[in-house]
């Protein structure tokens, strides 16, 4: 059985999904890992890549889950994004994106576009 804390990942995953996909948004991949980290959705919009980092708080108490994207995590994000395009072998616009469930039930979704510059 799995521990709650994970399905509670895997449905926010979903309902980010589900969000996305309402928007237009196409799926790539989900859930791509590399030795450098690993990116929650590749989606693309029109002719951009959209890396997207899904992130889950069931209560505020101790911070919004927006404000869970720390600079490691943003590091990690953007090695990993450029590991996925080096093995595309072609460049590609690209942005990424965090959507943020706050809430029992992630009754909150916040969808931030461009939530992580990077320098490319």
């Amino acid at each position: 059985m799995m521990a709650e804390h994970l399905v509670q990942g895997q449905q926010a995953e979903q309902q980010a999904l589900d969000f996305l996909l309402g928007r237009g948004l196409k799926l790539l991949e989900r859930n791509y890992r590399c030795k450098a980290g690993e990116i929650d959705l590749i989606m693309r919009e029109a002719d951009t890549l959209v890396f997207v980092e899904v992130r889950y708080r069931q209560s505020n108490d101790f911070g919004r889950a927006v404000e869970t994207v720390t600079a490691s995590k943003q590091r990690k994000l953007l090695a990993t994004a450029n590991r996925y395009l080096q093995m595309l072998k072609k460049d590609a616009a690209c942005r990424f994106d965090v959507i943020a469930l706050n809430g029992s039930g992630a009754t909150r979704i916040e969808w931030i576009k461009n939530a992580i510059q990077s320098a490319w």
